[in-house]
């Protein structure tokens, strides 16, 4: 019940963070040699968005223009891409920035539909502005933008071209457990904490509603692609894998008849391809050096005819694979977890509980084996122990502390499996001793152990599906 309640209170919390307006964040001066002109549109839904259009002070003819679409967040303003808005720029593009909506978007709820209207509008915007040639104008889009800039070129012949930086052509469940996994490895762990508890977790908040797009179809958008593509990753990229994806995005545009693409590799560079002192940990304020110089010339070249021919640079190592993860089958769904918890809930905390009533009213009965108070301990506590430390990893995020790490295994996580495997022993001993004394046990105590042995037994898969009863 106590969990019920959070979770409804969060989602309740998402829903008013939803329903806030987006605000403009207010107008950015012009950096040296260029240009600034605040902009406003009308995106998804008749919402005003606003943004910021930088460009070179001095052009003899129309320029290219390039749309940034800025990764997961809510109302996240225009400036927290004026490092690339300014060096693009400073490359002879125009270049529009705006603050993302926040209406409609949260932790549990989003659309990379409505989003991508969102950009197109922004599209729409940059080609109406004097001195951007309206037919060179494209979108670049980072990390959840590296979903939406695709699906909005898929729409429409108004985008030139399409540049992703730290973009999946995987779903972003297989993106976002890789990322949370990746930083359990580093801090040594393994085993059926990353391969059985976090997946399922993952799943079970998709299934919930709680992850939202969590199986978007990235491969299906890209095969409806048809303008060329500039794929980036640093090789330092901790949030998406940057060995993976660049094989999936050239399927994916190949089938779709689009051989048009170009991938390209930073070293030392984090997941938005900007300068890391640690590895990806922390973003340095300053682009990959040659980056801005790549996204000037290659824009220009694929909006004069001349498109570079696709690329094939070997992609950066991962230190682990990410793997394709589907949505939970019918046996596993959330329907079917909470039917468990309950279960777990008042079998092993009602065994305890009568005979605590039993006793203030001066009632006694013999306990067929004292075993069942071990089951009914070990099991409340390893279950309720599982969901509260598999959600305190979740939200500890790229920075997890698992605790002490004993071979691969943290040691909260080998409590848990120890109580898993004493509750189904317990309950194993409990379920023979029952048999044996069948005869003389009362009526009220059978339904008391039915309840208790029909929780064990129902005990053995789930922590078997959880990796409680894994190596």
């Amino acid at each position: 019940m106590t969990r019920a309640i959070t979770v409804a209170l969060t989602l309740l919390a998402g829903v008013l963070l939803g329903a806030v307006p987006a605000s403009a964040s207010g107008p950015i001066p012009a950096p040296p040699g260029l240009t600034s002109a605040d902009v406003s549109f009308n995106g998804f839904g008749g919402l005003t968005l606003h943004g910021t259009v930088l460009a070179p002070a001095k052009a003899a003819r129309p320029v290219p223009g390039v749309v940034l679409v800025t990764g997961s967040g809510a109302g996240v303003p225009r400036e927290h891409l004026l490092t690339e808005a300014t060096e693009f720029a400073r490359r002879g593009l125009a270049v529009l920035i705006y603050d993302k909506r926040s209406v409609g978007y949260s932790d549990f709820r989003r659309s990379y539909s409505e989003l991508a209207d969102d950009a197109l509008a922004a599209v729409g915007a940059l080609r109406a502005r004097p001195g951007v040639d309206p037919a060179k104008v494209g979108l670049w889009g980072l990390s959840e933008g590296g979903w939406v800039a695709p699906l909005a070129a898929s729409r429409s012949a108004d985008v030139a071209f399409v540049i992703v930086v730290g973009g999946n052509a995987m779903t972003p469940m297989r993106q976002q457990v890789w990322n949370e996994t990746s930083a359990l490895r580093r801090a040594g762990v393994s085993g059926s904490l990353i391969e059985h508890g976090k997946h399922n977790f993952a799943r079970l908040g998709a299934d919930a509603g709680l992850f939202a797009e969590a199986f978007f179809d990235a491969q299906g958008v890209l095969a409806r692609v048809r303008q060329p593509l500039l794929g980036v990753w640093g090789a330092r990229d901790l949030q998406t894998p940057p060995e993976d994806n660049p094989p999936l995005f050239a399927r994916a545009l190949r089938r779709g008849g689009n051989p048009r693409y170009t991938f390209r590799f930073f070293a030392d560079a984090d997941h938005a391809a900007h300068v890391t002192p640690d590895g990806g940990v922390t973003r340095g304020e300053a682009l990959a050096p040659g980056y801005a110089d790549l996204v000037g010339s290659w824009v220009r070249d694929v909006t004069s005819g001349r498109p570079p021919a696709a690329g094939t640079a070997t992609p950066p190592k991962q230190d682990y694979a990410s793997v394709e993860i589907s949505p939970s089958p019918w046996w596993a769904s959330w329907q079917m977890q909470v039917a468990a918890f309950a279960l777990f809930v008042v079998a092993f905390t009602g065994y305890p509980l009568v005979a605590l009533v039993r006793r203030l009213r001066g009632r006694t009965v013999r306990p067929v084996s004292r075993w069942a108070r071990l089951l009914a301990t070990a099991g409340l506590t390893s279950v309720i122990g599982l969901l509260v430390y598999i959600f305190y990893l979740m939200a500890a995020g790229r920075s997890p502390d698992p605790g002490p790490v004993l071979a691969g295994r943290p040691l909260p996580w080998l409590v848990l499996q120890a109580l898993a495997v004493a509750a189904v022993g317990a309950g194993i001993v409990t379920a023979v001793a029952w048999r044996r004394a069948a005869a003389t046990v009362p009526a009220g105590e059978r339904a008391r152990l039915g309840l208790l042995v029909t929780a064990g037994l129902v005990f053995v898969p789930w922590a078997v599906y959880w990796g409680l009863l894994l190596p």
